[in-house]
């Protein structure tokens, strides 16, 4: 799954002007541009330069370099598994830039064909217990912090909307149609918001071998402050990719207390999430026996 949550299309920056303005960043902040090389994948301009990398964030992206700066030093430290440090934050010609340390390991997506069952069940463990560090972090203070507003507000506005976001994305109306009624069913708990990360997947997590660990988790800049379960729905879509037995594994290891109606929550808080997609989980997806979202629920989250 290397599609963006968000739309933005890495393809579109011109690569040529890209690197002649990365080298000339690099040379201002004082980074050996020698071995400068751009990562493959990811959703943002990221080079790697020795132990150091360099994440670029375009214009549109409003103050998602603050969001992520301001996250990582929060959770330095904090967590079982290693967040990059920040070096270096600023503007630079238009972009905005996040210099950081590099971490160990590689990253899960590439590993995950190749793992044993075993391994990848100890993983989904370790990201119970590090999603459970990560929401004890007091959140930072960070102003115009997407949402901007209570999170019940976000939360109502989300509902509002979800239906026709839904179809507007190119939902059919058979699944569509029963988005409101789910949701009217549902009732979420009200408690005080968390540090979410809200993008936990296989492309986000570094793993080393041998006995399979997590080393790292990477990629802030969509955090947020929210419901503690907000964080599980891109777990269920992108780490455990609709495995409900990894899944619960995850939150069993969290500490989440496995009621009858976690399934059903979890479905309505990806459908509420500010990047969901239902026509493109179902393109990634195994789907249910049956086309309901009752049923949908409890084939990936149940």
């Amino acid at each position: 799954m290397v599609e963006s949550w968000d739309g933005f299309d890495p393809s579109r920056v011109d690569e040529t002007a890209m690197r002649l303005g990365v080298d000339a960043l690099c040379r201002h902040l004082g980074v050996d541009t020698r071995a400068l090389r751009r990562f493959p994948a990811g959703s943002r301009p990221v080079y790697a330069a020795g132990d150091l990398a360099l994440k670029l964030y375009p214009q549109a992206d409003g103050n998602a370099s603050a969001v992520e700066a301001s996250v990582l030093s929060a959770v330095e430290g904090a967590l079982p598994v290693a967040a990059p440090r920040v070096h270096a934050t600023g503007d630079w010609d238009g972009w905005s830039y996040l210099l950081m340390s590099r971490l160990p390991g590689g990253p899960l997506d590439f590993a995950w064909p190749g793992m044993p069952t075993q391994g990848r069940a100890a993983l989904a463990a370790q990201a119970g217990e590090l999603l459970a560090a990560l929401h004890r972090v007091p959140p930072p203070a960070i102003p115009g912090w997407y949402p901007d507003m209570p999170w019940t507000e976000f939360v109502a506005r989300q509902r509002a909307a979800c239906e026709q976001s839904q179809r507007d994305l190119g939902l059919a109306a058979q699944w569509a149609d029963q988005i409101p009624g789910f949701l009217d069913s549902i009732t979420l708990p009200d408690e005080e918001p968390v540090l979410l990360h809200t993008e936990v997947m296989r492309q986000h997590l570094l793993v080393e071998p041998d006995p399979w660990r997590l080393t790292g988790l990477i990629d802030f800049e969509s955090a947020m402050c929210g419901a503690r379960e907000y964080e599980f729905a891109a777990v269920g879509v992108f780490f455990a990719e609709g495995d409900a037995g990894l899944l619960r594994r995850t939150l069993a290891s969290y500490g989440h207390d496995l009621d009858g109606g976690v399934s059903r929550r979890l479905l309505a808080w990806l459908l509420l999430h500010r990047y969901s997609c239902l026509p493109w989980y179902f393109r990634c997806l195994p789907g249910p026996p049956e086309p309901t979202l009752d049923a949908l629920a409890n084939y990936w989250f149940g």
